[in-house]
């Protein structure tokens, strides 16, 4: 069949258009080219004419809503590291807008992204107990570039985007069953719950920056997750379950952990005295018996 330049080319049909392969074998023609109209085979080609074109436009279609829907692998991440190399215990999977970026746009500078308060310390500080994976529902095309911008030292292991999420009810669900680490070592940070709805006991969802420069949420962040590390928590799920209820997750956290504080401290003021009043019976007792008449 003939192109639009006068040669002539292999025809391959996909869905309900034609197009046109480069053979191995050149041939003269007026243009100088010319290659055999050999057709490649698909399993419609028993089938009548228009039903070929039909069924091949829904396979089309079907794929195409398919590619849309299910994450690009079953398997998003390659096989943990092994010895010699080291693999640090946790995965941390973070999402980048409004948790660690938050997009700001006018009519004088187009779109922005504002950098959140201490994400050189949440890296810096996890870095060694978590493998960070950035997976976020931006196309790769927008994040790459942002990704490079928050992470120049290089703290961040791998990066997922949106083609590797499961769409579902019009969100982007972030499948922890396909990332190829043990669900039980698995931290989703999102500030969207939805984000994690597949496996809701592996995430944590925390409020939606506003931009505010006086943000602390990230400190408050990685003293969370490196308190989980250093205890050596074996199924972050159990702890992040108890979590999962709380508006503010991390204001809990500082909550329970300012109460433990005040417990431990009292029962070390209580300790102290039951020392002291010992000490003070003791005395006492040498006292009013002493060593001579006790013999």
């Amino acid at each position: 069949m003939g192109l639009a330049d006068g040669t002539v080319g292999t025809r391959l049909t996909v869905a309900s258009s034609t197009a046109y392969l480069l053979p191995s074998t050149p041939h003269c023609s007026l243009k100088g080219w010319e290659w055999s109209s050999l057709r490649i085979p698909d399993e419609f080609d028993n089938d009548p004419v228009v039903v070929q074109q039909l069924r091949r436009t829904y396979k089309y279609f079907k794929d195409y809503r398919q590619m849309i829907i299910e994450p690009t692998s079953p398997k998003l991440l390659p096989d943990p590291l092994k010895e010699p190399y080291y693999q640090p215990p946790y995965t941390l999977v973070i999402e980048l807008t409004d948790v660690l970026l938050h997009p700001e746009w006018s009519l004088v500078t187009g779109w922005r992204f504002k950098k959140r308060p201490g994400i050189d310390s949440l890296f810096q500080q996890l870095a060694p107990h978590y493998e960070i994976v950035i997976f976020t529902s931006e196309t790769g095309m927008t994040a790459f570039p942002l990704i490079d911008s928050v992470d120049p030292h290089g703290f961040i292991s791998y990066r997922l985007f949106r083609d590797a999420t499961r769409y579902m009810d019009g969100h982007h669900v972030k499948d922890i069953s396909c990332l190829n680490r043990d669900p039980a070592k698995v931290v989703v940070v999102d500030c969207k719950k939805e984000a994690f709805r597949l496996q809701p006991f592996n995430g944590m969802a925390l409020k939606k920056w506003d931009g505010s420069s006086d943000d602390r949420t990230l400190f408050d962040l990685a003293a969370f997750l490196k308190t989980i590390a250093l205890s050596g928590v074996e199924d972050v799920r159990t702890v992040l379950e108890n979590y999962s209820m709380e508006d503010d997750p991390l204001e809990a956290f500082k909550r329970r952990q300012s109460q433990l504080e005040q417990e431990e401290q009292q029962r070390l003021t209580d300790l102290s005295k039951n020392k002291k009043q010992q000490l003070f019976l003791g005395s006492l007792a040498s006292r009013l018996w002493p060593r001579s008449k006790q013999q």
